[in-house]
């Protein structure tokens, strides 16, 4: 299947669902999957964890940065980590450092290291097998513990790790006997959806909820990560012509709730619900923070929505994220306003001060997720030519008290730095 999109795929049926031109194709999410606090809402808010300790830090003597400056490091398909599958746990274990070192040179605070790629793990969990990304076969050993070594050396450097997961996805094929032996889905084939050629877990069984649950929780409770940190794969990104298989579930769970559609997002938000509540009963220093969508609902389908043209979180993901905001749930929300200033689907400067309503008030820090591989790209927008895009969105984002900082895609493009665009956004 072709993949192209948000961060590298989507096939070209949903771009057009989605009403974002093939140009801007980054924008669209990422069909099969790849790659997507509350101790105050003022402005530039310390970066992370819902508890302070002494003078701004947290209760271990870390001290948090003023303004949250992340990098998300992708493992899925080895987009940014490990360069390959099958080096040595010494070549990995250098690389990794690398990229902390990267970060640093950077002048980032934050790394954002996907931990749980494709419901397998880059730590020795119980749950589900080692993922594939580290020696090119799901579930064989790798010879170190990345996750271990990326909090210990991310924290010597002063920054901070955050523990990215996917709840839901599984694999990038159909097939559950290419998985690893007891693999989840191999001993509960049940358990899976097969959608525009993947495999992903069926977030309408109870079973499922909780299992995915205990997966991520246990580096939450086995690690001293600073956060748990989630993208925007909920249900799938709508591809044309494919329907979700899931009417058993409807069947058995579906009943008191209005339309298919509604059950779907209460899924999604007992999933967000539970999670919150159980990573506070288990390590209250721990964020919780999840990278949506960004755009939750256009204007033109409901008037509290934004002035946005296109896709929309809450009915194509049923992920209703406005609602998680406002209930609490989350200790920072990080939408991927992955558009330029003047887009006219989604223009930059129309979502910041949409984001900033939502979270006004509710104690949810507000961070602000950045395309920084579209710069220099010559598929995408003129504004994206321009090196000083993202400073600019910085210097709009500074005038509204919620922002606390912004987050970018990825370490492969903070490594490269095109046209000087990131250090352009720091010095801003």
């Amino acid at each position: 299947m072709p993949r192209i999109g948000r961060r590298g795929f989507v096939a070209g049926a949903a771009l057009a669902a989605w009403g974002i031109g093939a140009g801007d194709a980054g924008a669209a999410g990422d069909a099969l999957g790849r790659a997507g606090e509350r101790a105050g809402a003022g402005a530039a808010g310390g970066v992370l964890g819902p508890a302070s300790g002494p003078a701004g830090g947290r209760p271990d003597g870390r001290r948090r940065a003023k303004e949250f400056r992340g990098m998300w490091v992708a493992t899925i398909t080895n987009r940014d980590f490990p360069s390959r599958p099958g080096l040595t746990a010494a070549e990995q274990r250098a690389e990794l450092t690398g990229l902390l070192d990267l970060a640093v040179r950077r002048r980032m605070t934050a790394v954002v290291l996907q931990i749980r790629p494709s419901a397998d793990a880059l730590w020795p969990s119980p749950y589900e097998p080692w993922a594939e990304c580290l020696t090119g076969t799901q579930g064989t050993d790798p010879g170190w513990d990345p996750l271990g070594t990326a909090v210990t050396e991310a924290h010597a450097r002063g920054l901070e790790l955050h523990a990215w997961c996917n709840p839901y996805r599984v694999a990038s094929h159909s097939d559950p006997s290419r998985l690893a032996p007891g693999h989840p889905v191999r001993r509960h084939p049940e358990w899976a959806l097969v959608y525009a050629g993947g495999l992903l877990y069926n977030p309408g069984l109870p079973e499922v909820r909780r299992h995915v649950q205990d997966a991520m929780l246990d580096a939450v409770r086995r690690y001293d990560i600073d956060a748990l940190h989630w993208d925007d794969y909920f249900y799938p990104y709508p591809v044309a012509g494919q329907s979700i298989a899931d009417d058993d579930a409807y069947a058995r769970y579906g009943a008191g709730f209005a339309d298919r559609a509604a059950w779907r997002r209460n899924n999604v938000d007992l999933l967000v619900r539970e999670t919150a509540t159980r990573i506070k009963e288990v390590k209250p220093s721990v964020a919780f923070g999840i990278s949506p969508f960004g755009v939750w609902r256009n204007a033109g389908t409901d008037p509290e929505g934004s002035d946005t043209r296109g896709g929309q979180s809450y009915d194509d993901l049923y992920a209703d994220t406005r609602h998680w905001v406002r209930e609490g749930w989350l200790d920072y929300v990080m939408p991927q306003l992955y558009w330029n200033i003047g887009y006219d689907a989604c223009d930059y400067a129309k979502l910041v001060p949409w984001w900033d309503a939502a979270v006004r008030g509710t104690g949810v820090r507000l961070y602000l997720g950045e395309a920084l591989y579209k710069v220099g790209d010559p598929a995408q927008p003129a504004a994206w030519q321009d090196p000083a895009e993202l400073a600019r969105h910085v210097r709009l984002a500074r005038t509204y008290a919620t922002v606390g900082g912004h987050c970018y895609f990825a370490a492969r493009e903070v490594a490269k730095d095109p046209l000087g665009a990131l250090t352009s956004a720091v010095d801003a």
